[in-house]
């Protein structure tokens, strides 16, 4: 690393906005360490990326892995802080509520919530908190959603996870005043990513029996559409270093291929939101 070279985290990024970040940065000359969960991933991508890129394998629920990733990152530093990192890794848990087991929700905010602290924890002292290091505070980057202000039936497991990571954010920046660690949210929209290939192939077989079969078909086609008109990561990507960078950056930034769709879903009273979205997925009240 050169004495200027900035140096930034990203986590999840074998596919979709991760890839997409770590391939905006890595080009704008920026040293990205990237997480993947196997040996495979992370020989592709570094591959595909070149020498600004260096891979760490672990899985954002493995406490210990994450922090003896740490030391990597800390080498490359050559005492400077870290510039920044974006807690990107997640999944996206399909079902209705009322029959999905109990292990696959807490598999959800496992992953998307406790994950997010875990990484947030283990990179947090190169970012500002320790002292003795030179150069100015870091940025955390959250990757919400969207879907972490307005909810989806049978994404709800995935919603509760981007609204606990709304909420996380805010408390957050605000612990973190003290070291100057800036903490900010990107909200994006429908993106070109593997997360809508994944949603229309959900088994909704253990859910045929119940009043919920059709919708659900119904979601998986949605899913496909969605996809279909998705940005590409790279532009999320390019949003995520204007929050790294910009002077004074916003707290939350919202990117999607539908703005007005997204205003009026977060304007609207919620009783016609429920009923549009529950219209469209052939929710009906039974007689």
């Amino acid at each position: 690393m050169t004495n200027t070279q900035r140096v930034v985290v990203i986590t999840g990024v074998s596919t979709g906005i991760g890839w997409g970040a770590a391939k905006v940065l890595t080009q704008a000359g920026y040293r990205v360490f990237g997480s993947v969960r196997n040996e495979g991933d992370a020989r592709r991508i570094s591959a595909e990326l070149g020498a600004n890129f260096t891979p760490l394998i672990f899985d954002v629920t493995d406490e210990k892995a994450v922090k003896a990733s740490v030391a990597a990152v800390r080498a490359s530093l050559s005492g400077q802080k870290l510039f920044g990192l974006v807690n990107n890794a997640g999944i996206s848990i399909v079902g209705p509520l009322l029959y999905l087991p109990l292990d696959e929700f807490r598999k959800q905010l496992d992953v998307n919530l406790t994950g997010v602290v875990i990484a947030t924890q283990a990179f947090a002292p190169l970012l500002g908190v320790e002292e003795g290091l030179a150069g100015k505070p870091g940025r955390i980057i959250n990757i919400s959603s969207v879907g972490g202000r307005t909810a989806t039936p049978f994404l709800t497991p995935y919603n509760v996870s981007k609204f606990g990571l709304e909420g996380l954010t805010e408390g957050l920046r605000r612990e973190l005043v003290p070291f100057g660690i800036d903490v900010i949210s990107i909200a994006p929209g429908a993106v070109a990513t593997a997360i809508w290939d994944k949603g229309a192939k959900t088994d909704s077989t253990p859910y045929a029996k119940t009043a919920y079969a059709a919708s659900l078909e119904s979601l998986k086609g949605l899913a496909v559409e969605q996809g279909k008109k998705g940005l590409k990561p790279e532009l999320i990507g390019r949003k995520i270093e204007h929050a790294l960078t910009t002077p004074r950056p916003k707290v939350r930034y919202v990117v999607t291929p539908e703005p007005i769709l997204n205003m009026m879903l977060n304007t609207l009273p919620k009783r016609t939101v429920d009923r549009l979205v529950a219209g469209r997925l052939g929710l009906k009240p039974k007689r």
